[in-house]
């Protein structure tokens, strides 16, 4: 990433607008600046630390406890997520939403970027597929086992191909988009698909709140985009953006009114901080605010434009 920006490597565009954030999750106040564009208004991080592993210490969210299931649980997974996909739904975990507009398989070769402790990937092993890979730089080391793999390697050292490629709020925290994509045309199978979950600044907290939204995340969001900045990428790498849905949820509401008062994320309980009936309202909110598509976090699908459609 630039120290500066004159031209926006998404849209071309020339005119920018620049907000100062302060690192917040954790309370330790070090500022940074962001560059908005105002004309796909992607956001970007303008001189990012050059060693951003002080800012994923080891109890930071995605590195969390793992939780492991016993084999009938697991038999009990199995059947649930076997259910789902004949438009059965038991109690279906929030997961089989992210996966049912993609085609995929038992055998379908899926990876998770930005895998943290794996515990997307276990649980996808549980409803019966079978090549899943993890990969995540600041994991304290690898992991390997008969359900999934973790390795500890940037996004860039990937070399294998890939029939799905996962990002949960990890695009975000690589630091070009542009180079992100250009990897995607080689790591994707000829039928490949993308699944990127990431912020966007359609969001309303965002537009009202700005430095304080939860979202934000500086410096360890490196560059948070736009639907208009998420259509633009696809076109120009080949990929179609087949389907955009929104899935924010009550945090926007609940993280930016803990940094609005001062309060860093981590150690803080917001059962304390908010009444039941609060978090309830946030809820629905967050819920509003998705249908009305300007929820602060959104799903991305795209696949190889040469791909076979069903």
């Amino acid at each position: 990433m630039l120290n500066s920006m004159t031209t926006c490597e998404i849209c071309h565009a020339k005119d920018f607008s620049s907000i100062e954030a302060k690192e917040r999750m954790f309370g330790t106040g070090d500022t940074f600046v962001y560059a908005e564009c105002n004309s796909c208004k992607s956001l970007f991080l303008l001189d990012p630390p050059t060693d951003l592993s002080k800012y994923y210490p080891s109890n930071y969210y995605s590195f969390g406890q793992f939780n492991s299931s016993n084999p009938l649980l697991g038999l009990m997974k199995k059947l649930r997520y076997k259910a789902f996909t004949f438009g059965i739904s038991i109690r279906p975990p929030v997961y089989f939403n992210w996966l049912s507009p993609l085609k995929l398989t038992k055998n379908s070769k899926i990876a998770d970027i930005g895998c943290g402790n794996g515990q997307l990937l276990a649980e996808l092993s549980y409803c019966g597929f079978q090549s899943l890979h993890g990969y995540d730089p600041f994991v304290e080391e690898k992991f390997i086992s008969k359900r999934f793999s973790i390795r500890k390697r940037d996004f860039f050292e990937i070399d294998e191909t890939y029939d799905l490629v996962m990002f949960h709020h990890s695009f975000e925290h690589l630091p070009n988009p542009i180079e992100v994509f250009e990897n995607l045309e080689k790591i994707l199978n000829p039928d490949g698909e993308v699944l990127i979950r990431v912020p966007v600044t359609d969001g309303q907290v965002w537009k009202d709140e700005k430095e304080y939204w939860f979202q934000l995340d500086a410096p360890r969001h490196l560059f948070i985009p736009n639907t208009k900045s998420m259509q633009i990428l696809g076109e120009r790498f080949g990929l179609e953006l087949f389907n955009t849905t929104f899935d924010s949820m009550e945090s926007q509401f609940w993280g930016t009114a803990l940094y609005k008062n001062g309060k860093p994320l981590m150690g803080t309980n917001i059962n304390d901080e908010f009444s039941k009936e609060a978090l309830a309202d946030f809820r629905k909110k967050a819920n509003q605010y998705n249908k009305e598509k300007v929820g602060d976090q959104a799903c991305f699908y795209f696949r190889k434009k040469d791909a076979e459609i069903p």
